[in-house]
């Protein structure tokens, strides 16, 4: 037996199959859905190939710029590595210049503090 639901379901399909001239109405609505299926899959796939195509360029400026930065990074090593070097032996050139300086002041007047040195110990004060 028949549930009034049931029946009611069915009198208005048969409405709408009317209205519509049969079921040429149905078939082109069930075109359409399958039409508006492949465009919202082929729009997928498009948003998925442009997604993959830019993590793709995002990982190869990435890739540069780190190479970039590390050859920048080897290159700055390498010169403060030969400034220091440079560094160095400049300063051990001022060293040598500084001390032969003092050498050479201390012989120019060794004498004087010699005398001076040999007054004052020979001297007697009351």
């Amino acid at each position: 037996m028949p549930t009034p639901e049931t029946s009611d379901k069915k009198k208005r399909k048969k409405t709408m199959e009317s209205s519509r001239g049969g079921g040429g109405g149905i078939q082109q609505l069930l075109a359409a859905e399958q039409e508006a299926q492949h465009i919202v899959n082929a729009a997928r796939t498009a948003k998925m190939a442009r997604l993959k195509q830019a993590k793709e360029e995002a990982e190869k400026e990435i890739a540069e710029y780190k190479a970039k930065t590390e050859q920048d990074f080897q290159r700055k090593l390498e010169e403060t590595s030969g400034d220091s070097g440079a560094n160095v032996k400049r300063l051990e050139q001022e060293t040598d210049a500084k001390i032969e300086q003092l050498k050479n002041e201390a012989s120019r007047i060794s004498n004087d503090v010699v005398d001076m040195l040999l007054k004052h110990v020979t001297t007697v004060k009351n």
